[in-house]
């Protein structure tokens, strides 16, 4: 399939001052979109200028949540030039969650080939200012005109790109996370392990009550015994605990972040060794107490590393590490914007040059 170009005749202005970006409020010029339908499959492959969609107010994805996304970065290298981190695992991630959610499948090759074709006609959009980048936003939805329970016939995969400062406004400084103990995110046999809307929609209620009690985020437990850890906020989570790393094995209802399986690479190269498993809530409350606990961090695309600072459960909160970055976290978080921005040799191929703008 062929992907139409029309370029836009009217450039929108960009950014001021970078500094004052925040994160997913202002968009390049162009997006990519494509349609599907159960005859002609996946047609009118195109990128155009950015512009509001027009779709029936019956549209099943407004009814039913029936989509999926997905989200990586275009990084401005010192040189000028612009490349990706590990698109291609996003396009497969994509194409899992689709199959979740029953959206039709596609060809991921295709589809990082329309990525990489947008970003380099909106390259000019990819800042330039440290810690800065593009957010890449891939989403495909149903678009079924029908509020009738049924298999998806109809949908539309689009592109968009935003670009984003730094996702810590604060820096990397570490947060405070209240435990979530009524509330789950997910369960096993569910959407846990897909990115798809209804996860994240579903974490706003603890989210809010976590943010009137003066947290920044929330920890969740699984959903069946609500006792073993799963992630922070939406990002994954890591402990360093008796000088072992330790993360929640991807059962189902853990998202299998990108940052994630670049963590633990990173971690066992580095020379720590690293336990996928089942971590308890009490076994993490015991390890704060003891001393245990040297290190807690999120992980994920947008802020890459967070490192957490206290942890709360029920009417007990503890400190890490005082409050402080600990050095494991800090190795992680220079190694992958060091590679990311290409400040740091990849001995591994995870960056994916963007070809400079004709």
């Amino acid at each position: 399939m062929e992907i139409r170009i029309c370029k836009t005749e009217h450039p929108r202005p960009k950014p001021e001052d970078p500094r004052k970006l925040g994160f997913g409020t202002v968009f390049t010029d162009h997006m990519f979109t494509m349609d599907y339908d159960g005859e002609k499959g996946w047609h009118d492959a195109q990128i155009v200028p950015l512009t509001d969609l027009t779709i029936h107010p019956g549209a099943a994805v407004f009814h039913y949540g029936a989509e999926v996304f997905e989200g990586l970065k275009a990084y401005r290298t010192d040189e000028g030039s612009v490349q990706l981190f590990r698109p291609a695992d996003n396009m497969r991630r994509m194409r899992d969650s689709a199959e979740r959610i029953q959206l039709p499948d596609f060809d991921a090759d295709f589809l990082l080939e329309a990525l990489l074709k947008l970003v380099e006609m909106d390259q000019d959009w990819v800042p330039t200012l440290p810690g800065a980048s593009l957010y890449i936003r891939p989403v495909e939805f149903c678009t079924d005109i029908d509020l009738g329970l049924h298999s998806i016939s109809r949908a539309k995969m689009m592109i968009i790109l935003s670009p984003v400062g730094s996702y810590l406004s604060g820096g990397l400084k570490p947060v405070n996370i209240l435990i979530e103990d009524t509330d789950v995110r997910a369960v096993r046999g569910g959407t846990g392990y897909a990115k798809c809307g209804g996860n994240y929609a579903a974490a706003n209620r603890a989210a809010a009550k976590a943010e009137r009690r003066g947290f920044d985020q929330v920890l969740w437990l699984d959903g069946v015994h609500q006792k073993y850890i799963e992630e922070v906020g939406g990002m994954n989570v890591m402990f360093k605990m008796a000088g072992k790393i330790v993360t929640p094995a991807l059962t189902g209802s853990v998202l299998p972040g990108i940052t994630r399986r670049s963590c633990i690479q990173l971690l066992k190269d580095k020379g720590y060794e690293v336990e996928e498993r089942l971590i308890s809530v009490d076994e993490v409350m015991a390890a704060l107490e003891s001393g245990e606990m040297e290190e807690a961090w999120g992980c994920g695309t947008a802020a890459v590393i967070s490192p957490i600072g206290s942890l709360a459960y029920r009417d007990k909160q503890h400190t890490v590490n005082n409050r402080e970055i600990g050095p494991c976290a800090q190795d992680l978080y220079d190694t992958l914007t060091g590679i990311q921005w290409g400040r740091r040799p990849d001995p591994y191929g995870w960056v994916v040059k963007v070809p400079r703008k004709a």
